[in-house]
């Protein structure tokens, strides 16, 4: 007889386990800009995109930057490992959003990737 005096717990081993809930949103931006120390840099591209994944509860972001104009700053920040940066930006569809990130150049492409760190409110 178990110890819970008789009555047997049910086992839930039959019921169908849930799945994580996968989920990738992409917001084509209008603007984009960067604050690094003491310098805050409007963007200049021609295309850029905030990119937000869902993950069995996790949220991570990231932005992807094309064809951008701006061959100094892609330069500098790849000559530095100083990279991180607050990121303030405005999607097509007109919702502002603000944190803060890693700016990863990639002058040969003339793109940038920005790893956000920490959550992104409102996304």
């Amino acid at each position: 007889m178990p110890a819970s005096g008789g009555k047997c717990s049910p086992s839930l081993a039959f019921l169908p386990k849930k799945e994580a809930a996968f989920a990738l949103e992409t917001y084509p931006l209008a603007a984009l800009s960067i604050e690094h120390g003491d310098t805050t840099t409007n963007l200049s591209f021609l295309s850029a995109r905030l990119v937000v994944v869902s993950d069995a509860g996790y949220k991570l972001w990231y932005v992807e930057i094309d064809g951008m104009a701006q061959r100094e700053l892609l330069r500098g920040f790849n000559e530095t490992d100083q990279i991180g940066v607050g990121v303030n930006g405005v999607t097509a569809g007109g919702r502002p959003f603000h944190g803060s990130g890693y700016f990863h150049p990639n002058e040969q492409h003339h793109a940038a990737a920005i790893r956000g760190d920490g959550e992104l409110p409102g996304f």
